[in-house]
């Protein structure tokens, strides 16, 4: 099975009210703003999105929010991944995942199971799963980095796998992958910062975070990177290289949700064990804004 995400997926964040409730009003209308200005597909309940800190119900809220906003226009992908295998198959299996082109499955966090532990952990994901699967490795937060050889292995053996969202921000790892890589198979960047550098070297794009508060320049930068136009993406990669960094120094989505509300998208309004973005950097968003847009 080929890969079928292309170009720049977002990691949509879930807004809340300053009470704390979902903000289903902000969230259609970052769903609507990334429509309309390029984005690819949308990656709901990954960690931007607070999925750990989200109830059951309203993460079917959510998914039910954005299905009817997005009416089908853009390719929807939910996250569902987690360190219990068995809960993981359990939740596959009772999601309705008719509106979905596919999950974003996460690597095994807390556990630090071996090599052979997160290849059987995903054997079981794709023998559940009826859509295609992005396996998802983020070494920083799950304190075991799945290697190559493991991700080549499951693409290989499993033909519902079909991409990896790579975010180890590790430049030799994403180009092993990308050597040896079956064909069809995608690899995806899930570091912001060398998103444009991955896309350069062959791979399919980004899932982003930084990529819904400026999607215009963000996806025709990877498009053009894709495209091999090293030239004309990097001066997009450039202009947007200050926030991409900006929005990590703290906590994520603490930054996105400080940009997005400085847009007037949605307000910063995080969940324990999160705090909102400090002073000090929301005036450093809002002097980027402000020169980015004039």
């Amino acid at each position: 099975m080929k890969n079928p995400f292309l170009g720049t997926g977002i990691a949509i964040v879930t807004p809340f009210t300053t009470e704390g409730e979902v903000d289903f009003k902000a969230l259609a209308n970052i769903v609507e703003y990334n429509i309309k200005n390029g984005t690819n597909y949308i990656v709901i309940s990954g960690t931007t999105g607070e999925s750990v800190t989200i109830t059951k119900q309203e993460k079917q809220d959510i998914i039910d929010a954005i299905i009817k906003t997005n009416n089908g226009r853009l390719p929807l992908v939910l996250g569902i991944g987690g360190n219990n295998t068995n809960a993981v198959i359990e939740e596959i299996k009772t999601t309705d995942l008719s509106n979905f082109a596919g999950i974003l499955s996460v690597s095994p966090y807390y556990s630090k199971p071996t090599q052979e532990g997160i290849y059987q952990h995903f054997k079981a994901v794709s023998q559940a799963s009826p859509v295609p699967i992005i396996l998802y490795n983020v070494p920083g937060r799950t304190a075991s980095n799945m290697l190559p050889e493991t991700t080549i292995r499951l693409a290989n053996d499993f033909k519902n796998i079909v991409a990896v969202k790579e975010a180890g921000n590790n430049v030799a790892q994403y180009l092993q992958l990308l050597k040896d890589k079956p064909e069809g198979f995608g690899v995806i960047s899930g570091d912001d910062d060398l998103a444009l550098p991955v896309a350069l070297a062959g791979g399919d794009g980004v899932i982003s975070v930084i990529g819904q508060a400026f999607p215009k320049p963000f996806s025709k930068m990877i498009a053009l990177g894709r495209e091999g136009d090293a030239k004309q993406a990097f001066k997009l990669h450039f202009k947007l290289m200050e926030i991409t960094s900006l929005i990590f120094s703290e906590n994520n989505p603490a930054g996105i949700k400080a940009v997005l509300q400085a847009l007037n998208l949605c307000n910063d309004t995080v969940r324990l064990p999160l705090v909102v973005a400090s002073d000090d950097l929301k005036i450093k968003i809002a002097n980027f804004i402000k020169q980015f847009e004039s």
